[in-house]
């Protein structure tokens, strides 16, 4: 049997990311060399045999996913999965974090202008940040950062994939803007978060779906959503 044909086999089954050396572990004839020859042997029969899916490079690893110019198809179909949408909030949250961290809350409050609390737990439970480290200040704040299922749930291979910065809000892109102290604590004092709004079927401000997602979330005040 072709190491492509076991390749394929494995990333056809699997329904998450796999890195090359976890799909060497399908046989003992394949390490990671051969498994990175194979992916680019069947990439190079799929765009030749013009299908309608491709290998694609998520979250450090690779998938079989449908191209996008057949989503419009698929959404026809309640069988397909869709994965939930986030709030507005959410997003912008998810924003500030990815493109600032290491970042802790009091910090992602001041950039919205609004207690984050809620949200935050909310995109901890979907498994969108974590926390990754503790901060120097008082009381060492925990910082937070995005993982691997941030970059497969938006289609990125890393972070490195996220928009230019220059697309972006001059808050966002530019992690040496300084952040007053004085006007952080203050605005901690009025951590005023409500209902977090985690997901938001219609909320489409940061183009929530693997491979569409570029543009920045608008801003908005954390205001009831369904979950």
């Amino acid at each position: 049997m072709r190491a492509a044909q076991i390749v394929e086999a494995v990333l056809f089954a699997s329904d998450a990311p796999l890195r090359a050396e976890e799909i060497a572990r399908a046989d003992e004839s394949l390490d990671e060399d051969l498994v990175e020859r194979a992916v680019r042997q069947l990439q190079v029969e799929y765009l030749e045999s013009d299908r309608s899916f491709d290998i694609m490079e998520v979250a450090e690893g690779y998938q079989i996913l449908t191209r996008t110019e057949y989503a419009p198809y698929l959404d026809r179909f309640d069988t397909v999965p869709k994965p939930s949408r986030l709030s507005g909030p959410a997003l912008e949250t998810l924003a500030i974090i990815a493109y600032r961290q290491p970042i802790g809350r009091l910090e992602i409050e001041y950039v919205r202008g609004v207690g984050s609390t809620a949200v935050i737990r909310t995109l901890q439970d979907r498994g969108l940040i974590e926390v990754v480290g503790r901060g120097e200040g008082i009381g060492r704040p925990l910082l937070y950062g995005t993982t691997l299922r941030f970059l497969e749930h938006f289609g990125f291979n890393s972070t490195d994939d996220l928009p230019r910065p220059e697309e972006l809000p001059v808050i966002l892109r530019d992690p040496s803007v300084p952040l007053v102290a004085e006007e952080v604590a203050v605005d901690a004092g009025s951590n005023g978060d409500g209902p977090d709004g985690g997901v938001d079927h219609e909320s489409t401000s940061m183009q929530d779906s693997p491979r569409q997602a570029g543009d920045s979330p608008t801003r908005d005040e954390d205001t009831p959503h369904d979950e």
